[in-house]
């Protein structure tokens, strides 16, 4: 498949869609996931237009998880979970379903179970205005 320049997070980069952004440099922009699966759900996405991880060059991929790992230890300093799962998936097969190469950052705590992507309905935009300052205030 091809990238497709009209997929929600270019309409995001380019300014078309709203974010609740957390950080952004010149090679990465990262914001509140709007279907969370949890509390302080954040995405890290390269401004690089790449499908996924395999279309990704050397140099783009390594600012890319430089700022994920950035952005994870503030979401672990302002959320204080039990630990902090970081995932990438490639391809429609492997569950991803928006075509923009991105990081998810979701908090986790024992005993509380994660919930499929989107099955949690859309998070409430106060909520992620306050976590999205939050978690920049630790950057």
């Amino acid at each position: 498949m091809a990238y497709d320049p009209e997929n929600i997070f270019a309409k995001i980069l380019r300014g078309e869609l709203p974010a609740h952004k957390v950080y952004e440099d010149a090679h990465v922009f990262s914001f509140m996931d709007i279907f969370p699966q949890g509390k302080g759900h954040t995405l890290v996405i390269p401004k690089a237009p790449a499908e996924n991880l395999f279309d990704l060059p050397g140099d783009a991929l390594a600012n890319l998880i430089q700022a994920t790992q950035k952005v994870s230890v503030a979401v672990r300093d302002v959320f204080e979970p039990d630990g902090v799962l970081i995932a990438q998936f490639n391809g429609a097969a492997a569950g991803q379903t928006v075509f923009h190469i991105h990081f998810h950052i979701i908090p986790r705590w024992e005993g509380d179970a994660l919930p499929g992507h989107g099955h949690t309905g859309r998070g409430d935009d106060a909520e992620l205005a306050v976590m999205a300052k939050e978690i920049a205030a630790k950057l």
